[in-house]
């Protein structure tokens, strides 16, 4: 056990926050994402929510402020019903990293970017169109 590390964060999941560079990008996704498809590298994170671990990865690893938007999410393709969890995303990224662009990504390119992506955490997330995609900024002392 380490001190000041969320225990939702592995030690498999924090390995691939260390060995992830600038630029590097990391998924997490929901329960219906096809993680193990897609891949590179898998983490299970089953039974956490999107929310929490993204808090907690916030807490580790900056994100990348050489980019518009380094945030992206899964776009559902219907401005009039935006999934309530992009809000809570928003809160903890804001928190975490103060304001930040999103990107919205068209599922089918999202899947493609994921493939690209350095690792996906798969969550047991039950909200829809809750996936996201972080970009990995510079730690400055």
């Amino acid at each position: 056990m380490l001190k000041n590390i969320s225990p939702v964060i592995s030690p498999e999941l924090l390995k691939i926050l260390m060995e992830m560079g600038h630029g590097d990008e990391l998924v997490i996704g929901d329960g219906n994402f096809p993680a193990a498809s897609v891949a590179k590298r898998l983490v299970r994170a089953d039974g956490h929510g999107v929310p929490e671990l993204l808090d907690a990865v916030l807490a580790l690893m900056p994100l990348d402020t050489y980019v518009e938007a380094p945030v992206a999410l899964m776009d559902n393709g219907d401005e009039k019903n935006r999934p309530e969890i992009w809000d809570k995303y928003e809160n903890i990224v804001k928190a975490r990293e103060g304001e930040r662009q999103f990107e919205l990504v068209e599922r089918f390119a999202f899947y493609d970017r994921a493939k690209k992506a350095y690792a996906v955490v798969a969550t047991g997330e039950t909200a829809i169109y809750a996936n996201i995609i972080l970009k990995k900024g510079v730690v400055i002392n």
